[in-house]
């Protein structure tokens, strides 16, 4: 403690201290915060007694040579002697700061519970989030230093609590990205060749979302096939063969991955695809159907492409059904493939199967056509193909509402009066509906082959109750 009079009044001052009886000198600035006199100009006068009346003076040395230089945080060089006119202002503005014993524990104590809720609370966020969420730490943590430093004059350490909400920013952030690698190491082990790589970045992000165990689900599937293959390859080299075929599959593929479906395998020249699995996809129907509709468009630039190779023209079918199937990893012990089974699968092959004997490129079942209604359809046939006894409407993709041109509408409507009068067996008015839009599209197999139909049953008459379902016996 130290007394000091002013006006007789004696005032009594504090030096806080710590353990070491160490204090912190509140520096006001750089040297020179404090007015210097020469004491040659004291001892010869020059200083009159007024001007130093009222005032503390030290006495002390500022050459380099007498030793009484010091480092501070203020000055590298730095006069001893103005070290202590900064704490003797600091005792009587009472504006030395305190570090008392119990700040150990506040620390401590602060450490103790940000830590506890970073280590808990950064794993489960986002990295974005996790960042605003250390930032907020950091801002807090400096909140509270700020505040008791201005407030209470009272010193709290700072630099071991925020080293520590940084490195726990980092270690969270640094786990999370290797778990998250592991993860989608692992998605892309097990779908990463059925998949196209954005779609297992969708599912690396909830892993645990995803298994290759069997399960039921409506899904879309798509089955394409080369017209002619046979055909096709006996006339080319292997290796002609080999690399015409590549560069048909891989823009198929793409069109495919494009529009998230998941290639389930190739079958020689056709391709097995489907939508809904591994990743739902609440508008498969329409995703099938769309990459179905580009295939077709694509492969009219490939043809160009293959005629100036010398190689053949090709001509693809697609057969696209919705229903329920079943989905997972599915084979024997020596191999195993991810794929789907079940009827509406099976389906979606026959309807691939018959898109040549209706002369059309498309074929979709009946779930997919009510699915997709901004889409222009023809109702092509009722059909009751090999192996299933139920009948199925089928129908055939004409473009996206509102971009077929009148003409093609126009002829749509025609064709179901035909069907409507073919299924009630007025034979004479469906034939010559049937003649009038033969001469709007003569080269047009489906009109060619209800005209064949309509002779036949001709001489052939169907049951009384026949249902108007043409019933398919070879695949």
């Amino acid at each position: 403690e130290l007394e000091v009079p002013t006006l007789d009044v004696r005032v009594k001052l504090k030096i806080p201290v710590d353990e070491n009886i160490s204090a912190l000198v509140p520096y006001r600035g750089k040297q020179g915060s404090f007015p210097y006199v020469s004491a040659t100009d004291v001892l010869h006068g020059r200083i009159s007694a007024q001007e130093l009346g009222g005032a503390i003076v030290l006495v002390g040395t500022t050459a380099p040579g007498l030793m009484d230089l010091r480092s501070t945080p203020v000055g590298a060089v730095y006069p001893g002697v103005e070290v202590h006119a900064n704490l003797i202002a600091g005792m009587l503005d009472r504006n030395i700061k305190q570090k008392p014993a119990f700040m150990m524990g506040a620390e401590i104590t602060e450490m103790l519970l940000l830590g506890l809720f970073l280590a808990f609370t950064l794993p489960l966020l986002s990295p974005v989030k996790a960042s605003l969420t250390t930032l907020a730490a950091l801002l807090l943590v400096i909140g509270i230093n700020l505040s008791l430093w201005q407030s209470a004059n009272m010193v709290m350490p700072l630099a071991a609590t925020m080293l520590m909400i940084i490195a726990l920013f980092m270690l969270s952030m640094s786990y999370g990205f290797f778990v998250e690698s592991r993860a989608k190491r692992q998605i892309t082990g097990l779908f990463g060749q059925y998949v196209p790589p954005e779609l297992v970045d969708e599912m690396s992000e909830n892993p645990g979302n995803f298994t290759m165990e069997g399960e039921s689900r409506e899904m879309t599937v798509l089955f394409s096939d080369v017209r002619g293959f046979t055909t096709i390859s006996e006339g080319l080299s292997p290796k002609e063969l080999s690399r015409m075929m590549n560069e048909y599959m891989t823009p198929m593929t793409r069109i495919i991955q494009k529009h998230r479906g998941t290639i389930d395998k190739y079958i020689g020249d056709a391709i097995m695809a489907f939508w809904g699995a591994p990743l739902a996809d609440p508008d498969h129907s329409r995703h099938a159907l769309l990459a179905a509709m580009e295939m077709q468009q694509t492969l009219m630039q490939l043809r160009e492409q293959f005629k100036t190779k010398g190689w053949p023209e090709i001509c693809i079918g697609v057969g696209i059904n919705t229903g329920t199937m079943s989905v997972g990893n599915m084979g024997s012990e020596f191999r195993m493939a991810y794929t789907v089974m079940g009827d509406a699968v099976n389906l979606a092959s026959r309807l691939e199967s018959i898109t040549k004997q209706y002369g059309v490129g498309i074929i979709v079942g009946e779930n997919t056509h009510k699915a997709v209604p901004d889409v222009v359809f023809r109702e092509l046939d009722r059909v009751r193909v090999k192996g299933k006894d139920e009948p199925v409407a089928i129908y055939e993709p004409l473009g996206a509402a509102g971009q077929v041109d009148k003409t093609t509408l126009d002829e749509l409507k025609l064709f179901q009066q035909v069907l409507k009068l073919y299924r009630a067996q007025d034979w004479d008015l469906a034939e010559m509906q049937l003649l009038n839009l033969q001469k709007l599209s003569p080269e047009c197999t489906l009109y060619r082959l209800y005209l064949e139909r309509i002779t036949h049953f001709r001489k052939s008459p169907p049951d009384v109750e026949w249902d108007g379902v043409f019933t398919f016996t070879t695949k």
